[in-house]
């Protein structure tokens, strides 16, 4: 049994181990440089107020116009060639222009550059020698699911010191990422070789998720086999842990026995990163549950909003069904928002969100035993944010079955079973150290999390060290 652990835990070692020491850099990288994304606050400080004068058409004739019949959401924005109705369903997403109802999808590269130049300047970045760059569906920057209802997209170059380029839509006509040079340089050492993220994989999400998920597993087995050899093999002389090894091998095994805690968690929780609903729910709703969360609701009914004239500084107003009812909501600041529910006055400041008896009244739909919602705090420990910063997100706790309610736009940030919950510990805790206790201590968090993975870093350099000295013996001599 022990020659089979030892064999099987050589030649996988031999073979996971440059992507052990990958895992372990990249992870240092990535603590530090996410992967590049359009922040809400980058997003908002490219609107502009919407030109209330070509605005002829009306919500309901924007959803007709656009054929989406599950529609739930309504978003009105202004683009450089007037403005847009965004229309959005569970199927999926479609545009009209706010004037005469015609699609507003974008096939021109000169409309994507103008918008694209537009969304610069209003957030001061210097747009002069913008051009396009491709109009494809995927880039190294663009693979994620999230941008599947856009694609294609147009890549615009903006031409500036920092070397920024923005994505724009050709559906909706919005810019939907943006990277810059430091960004994409960081990324390809970090996130893309840590996620194993070329482009020709990842845009086939199946096949990415299957080799990835395999690689780990094995990577997982040969950590325990390695575990278990490791603890073994240790010879104790008066109460001193020793190894009968010499060298590289007395180095990798004392190494290894220091850091097999983390690197064993590290591992079963990047592991657990790609489980997609294998041993965990996924936190998804159930078909009964959408049902409820996306009911269809008379968009006639957003002709009663006409007594409520839209606010002059207005950078984009959203319509969204919660509970069956149409709500409008007028943001004029990033951090800000006036809510108005049909043939009702409008709710501004801190009032200006859902209240909680909305909230339960929607639970109450999606589970039995719902009891009153609380506001979440923000040391949380399942954490979620609204979209709006300030702005209240509602937890109803309906027996087992959690739901997290953001405030500001009714939609559904969470849904935490007792599978769910368990994974937040067993995959986010263990793998980014985000436990409350050292969320408070950004700095301690930072310490342990460079100085655990340049512990598995430099283990893995010991196995790398080993294993080619294993290879060069078999292969060459």
């Amino acid at each position: 049994m022990m020659s089979a652990i030892v064999l099987l835990h050589r030649w996988l070692g031999i073979a996971f181990c440059l992507l052990f020491a990958m895992w372990f850099a990249s992870g240092i990288v990535m603590h530090f440089v996410p992967f590049p994304s359009l922040a809400e606050t980058e997003r908002f400080a490219g609107l502009v107020p919407l030109d209330r004068a070509q605005v002829r058409i009306s919500v309901a004739d924007a959803v007709t116009a656009t054929g989406i019949a599950d529609a739930s959401r309504v978003r009105l924005v202004q683009r450089s060639d007037g403005p847009v109705y965004i229309v959005s369903g569970p199927s999926r997403t479609g545009a009209v222009h706010a004037s005469d109802g015609a699609g507003a999808s974008v096939a021109s590269s000169d409309i994507a550059l103008a918008i694209a130049q537009d969304h610069a300047r209003r957030r001061g970045l210097d747009a002069a020698r913008a051009m396009i760059l491709a109009h494809a569906d995927y880039d190294q920057w663009s693979v994620p699911n999230g941008f599947d209802r856009h694609r294609p997209l147009f890549r615009i170059a903006l031409g500036d010191a920092a070397g920024t380029e923005v994505y724009v839509s050709s559906l909706t006509g919005e810019i939907v990422l943006d990277t810059t040079r430091k960004e994409r340089g960081w990324n390809l050492v970090g996130s893309v070789l840590h996620w194993i993220y070329p482009t020709a994989l990842r845009s086939n999400w199946p096949l990415w998720d299957r080799v990835v998920w395999t690689l780990s597993l094995l990577a997982l087995s040969a950590a325990v086999l390695g575990a278990v050899l490791g603890i073994a093999r240790v010879k104790l002389r008066r109460y001193k842990v020793s190894s009968p090894y010499r060298g590289w091998h007395a180095l990798h095994h004392l190494m290894g026995l220091a850091a097999m805690t983390f690197v064993l968690t590290w591992i079963f929780s990047g592991w657990l990163s790609m489980d997609h609903g294998r041993l965990f729910s996924r936190g998804q709703l159930t078909a009964a549950e959408a049902g409820a969360m996306n009911a269809r609701p008379d968009w006639t009914a957003a002709s009663s909003f006409g007594q409520q004239p839209l606010s002059p500084s207005a950078r984009e107003i959203e319509w969204f069904v919660f509970n069956g009812n149409v709500y409008r909501r007028d943001r004029i600041d990033l951090d800000g928002q006036t809510l108005i529910e049909a043939e009702e006055a409008p709710r501004a400041g801190p009032a200006g969100f859902l209240d909680v008896h909305e909230v339960q009244r929607l639970t109450a739909r999606l589970a039995a035993g719902c009891g009153a919602p609380s506001v979440l705090a923000d040391n949380d420990d399942y954490p979620a944010q609204s979209i709006v910063p300030g702005a209240p997100v509602y937890r109803s706790r309906c027996g087992d079955l959690w739901f997290d309610i953001d405030g500001a736009d009714g939609s559904l940030l969470q849904r935490l079973d007792a599978s769910r919950r368990a994974y937040r510990w067993f995959y986010s805790a263990l793998h980014t150290l985000d436990f409350p206790v050292l969320m408070a201590h950004p700095r301690l968090r930072d310490v342990l999390i460079v100085g655990l993975c340049a512990l598995g870093l430099v283990f893995s350099v010991t196995g790398i060290v080993i294993g080619w000295r294993r290879l060069r013996a078999t292969f060459v001599t």
